[in-house]
């Protein structure tokens, strides 16, 4: 909730559109459950949409076109190892060789970033560098399972239905090196990123389901927002009276919005409200 509700603000103090994109694209880990859950909750807490849905399981065949031209361009390898064979470097350079890779079947394919510097100015976080490194950093595009990777329907994505700025966790910031690689190779103009600050517990994880977190409480909606609203930054809108009026609430909020109070934060360690 706190990444819809950040970009919802900082999209609408601006003037834009906020746009919902369904990242469905994994079949494995994707279910009409849960994406039916999340479209009431965004509802039920006055986030209303702009245009269409994406939903990025249809959109396969775009993905495979712009695959087959980073192919032609050769900006992607064939590479059979796993994470843990990187890890223990116990591979060789797949971007500088012909073996084993180019004869196995069973193959993911990986961008090569060529030792790429990359700099942008994140709008909270503020100034970003990095050298990516072969191997290490080399994100696979396509997995060898047949699916695509969030890196490459993310860039697609953004990119087909014109999003000029990402509001996301400090979680994805790492992610954005390759993402704007991608953009150079591809020769397309990156949007603007702002990174806020994640909610971790005690033991610096992410509150997410993989860490257990409690699910969102549709029930408590204007309690969900007031919290979000504190963590963003706005205290003092968190602890005036407000009534129960969620659409009130998000107004004032817009008003208030300043997501450059949050630059230099990278984490924040709270509890979300339980029912």
């Amino acid at each position: 909730m706190i990444a819809a509700v950040a970009s919802f603000l900082d999209a609408k103090a601006r003037g834009g559109d906020w746009q919902v994109r369904i990242e469905d694209i994994d079949p494995l880990r994707s279910r009409q459950l849960h994406i039916t859950s999340i479209l009431n909750s965004l509802e039920s807490h006055g986030l209303t949409w702009d245009g269409p849905i994406v939903y990025q399981s249809a959109r396969i065949t775009r993905y495979k076109a712009i695959c087959n031209d980073l192919q032609s361009l050769g900006a992607v390898f064939a590479c059979v190892c796993s994470r843990k064979d990187i890890r223990l470097a116990s591979c060789l350079p797949c971007s500088r060789c012909d073996q084993p890779c180019r004869q196995s079947a069973d193959v993911s394919w990986r961008f090569r970033v060529a030792n790429r510097e990359i700099h942008f100015t994140d709008r909270i976080q503020g100034f970003q560098s990095a050298s990516l490194m072969p191997i290490v950093e080399e994100p696979v595009l396509l997995r060898r399972d047949g699916v695509f990777a969030y890196q490459l329907a993310v860039v697609v994505d953004d990119h087909d239905t014109g999003i000029t700025d990402v509001v996301r966790g400090t979680d994805l910031l790492s992610e954005t090196f390759a993402q704007q690689a991608l953009y150079q190779v591809l020769q397309w103009a990156p949007p603007s990123f702002a990174h806020f600050p994640i909610i971790v517990d005690e033991q610096g994880q992410k509150l997410s389901k993989q860490s257990k977190a409690p699910p969102l409480d549709d029930r408590r909606v204007m309690q969900n927002l007031l919290f979000c609203m504190k963590f963003l930054g706005m205290g003092a809108l968190a602890d005036s009276s407000i009534g129960d009026d969620p659409g009130s609430l998000l107004r004032q909020a817009i008003a208030a919005w300043q997501p450059g109070a949050l630059q230099g934060v990278r984490q924040l360690m709270a509890k979300p409200p339980t029912s």
